[in-house]
């Protein structure tokens, strides 16, 4: 009987988590992750032609000796994972006798682990922390305070960024989210960027939905946006913003934003492009929304080579797929977006052409 890694890394003495860690950090049900190693269903949320995993192991006993690991795994061109990657960690678990110490090299010690970035790193200890019930960071009460208006506006650069992870996924506990609702528009940029986008990991609520949209609107509105003059680094910002929101509780709410920075000159800029391809994906399933997206993707700062690496991505969605050859095909797409569509498709042909 072939053996599986969710079988080798679970077993009576332990318990297993895992997480999706591609666009966010979202929960993988054991029997889902069964059935993708099993190759009975593609991988659902692949990014950039790889799963991109989380694992969190841990003994009820003694929690806080849990072990974490990632590991990015090649998915094939319909999505499922590559099995000689998979056989090849497995192996490597087998070569050793299953205990943390053993477990933990062949996992760390293999081709496909990977570093989560420090802001999604320090998301994923503040979620486990909280799966564990172990306490927060030693910096999360100073954002505490922080957020409740304890400390001046520019003591932000003193706040830790586990702090900062830790306040956003234990915004259900005590008054933090309506204390950072409060205090969200008077943010300094760069923690307003760090905390938004470590707002895309959980689900905001709607009190929280509605401050982050009227802060988005009001930068977008700081700007006579017809003029050829954007604000600098405005658009770090407003990708941001689009990250946080992108989880919202009321998707028509948040889909009226994303049609607001359609509207607007910086739909071209590479940084917001990007969050709404690789954030808000499921936003562009409408057909209109998606022709709008190409039309700005197509003429935006990223160029050609942005528009075929986004869309290559995008493409690798199933449902995304079926959207984006239907939109290729509408009539009333442009003459800039029929240029590109035919640069990218003659590029891939070429490629596919040197590799026969």
């Amino acid at each position: 009987m072939e053996k599986l890694l969710v079988d080798l890394l679970q077993h009576q003495d332990n318990r297993l988590r895992i997480f999706d860690m591609g666009r966010r950090i979202e929960k993988l049900s054991i029997d889902q992750f069964t059935q993708i190693e099993k190759a009975e269903i593609p991988y659902p949320s692949p990014f950039l032609h790889h799963a991109w995993i989380g694992l969190l192991i841990w003994s009820p006993a003694a929690k806080e000796q849990n072990l974490i690991w990632f590991l990015k795994l090649p998915l094939d061109e319909q999505g499922y994972l590559v099995q000689a990657a998979r056989d090849d960690i497995v192996n490597r678990l087998l070569q050793n006798v299953i205990n943390p110490e053993s477990t933990e090299d062949a996992l760390k010690d293999n081709p496909f682990s990977f570093t989560p970035d420090p802001e999604k790193m320090a998301c994923f200890h503040a979620k486990a922390s909280r799966i564990l019930h172990t306490p927060a960071s030693r910096y999360y009460e100073e954002v505490q305070q922080y957020m409740a208006g304890q400390h001046p506006l520019e003591h932000w650069s003193h706040l830790g960024l586990q702090g900062i992870a830790d306040y956003v996924m234990r915004l259900d506990q005590g008054q933090n989210n309506q204390q950072l609702c409060d205090i969200l528009n008077r943010l300094p940029d760069p923690l307003l960027m760090t905390l938004c986008r470590m707002l895309e990991h959980v689900q905001i609520d709607h009190r929280l939905q509605t401050a982050l949209s009227k802060l988005l609107s009001s930068q977008l509105a700081t700007k006579d946006t017809a003029s050829e003059t954007l604000i600098e680094n405005l658009p770090e910002t407003l990708a941001a913003c689009i990250r946080g929101l992108s989880n919202s509780i009321d998707i028509a709410g948040r889909d009226r934003v994303l049609d607001q920075v359609l509207q607007t000159p910086y739909a071209f800029e590479a940084e917001v492009i990007a969050a709404l391809a690789t954030r808000c994906h499921d936003s562009l399933m409408t057909p209109a929304r998606l022709l709008h997206f190409l039309e700005c993707l197509a003429k935006g700062k990223a160029g050609q080579q942005g528009f075929n690496r986004i869309l290559s991505d995008l493409m690798f969605l199933p449902d995304m797929r079926l959207q984006i050859l239907a939109a290729f095909r509408n009539p009333a797409r442009s003459a800039l977006l029929s240029q590109a569509i035919e640069e990218m498709l003659g590029s891939r042909l070429a490629s596919s052409g040197q590799t026969h």
